[in-house]
């Protein structure tokens, strides 16, 4: 895993690594994800490489809320941790626009 800053093609904002964490795989702002990732986290295998829009919000026991990310090219579905400083209430304020 690396813990490294990047441009979110997005929302265009600036994110800084993390300062708590071992590294981020989301924007922290609009929870956008780009897909890399293959078969497991962090092999950075796919050859995709599209944008994942946040879709769901769900809760795993021992691994804390999750953001269900899923990519806008190809469809592929993938969970990833929530940080501590992600824009998550606002999320969840969009999705009940929904329901």
């Amino acid at each position: 895993m690396l813990n490294e800053s990047f441009v979110c093609e997005n929302c265009g904002k600036k994110i800084e690594k993390h300062p708590e964490w071992s590294a981020r795989n989301h924007c922290p702002y609009c929870l956008y994800s780009k897909h890399l990732d293959d078969k497991i986290p962090w092999d950075r295998l796919s050859n995709c490489h599209w944008l994942m829009k946040p879709i769901w919000i769900d809760n795993k026991k021992n691994k804390w809320w999750m953001i269900k990310h899923k990519c806008i090219k190809c469809g592929k579905e993938i969970l990833n941790k929530l940080a501590p400083d992600d824009n998550f209430l606002e999320f969840v304020k969009e999705i009940n626009k929904i329901w």
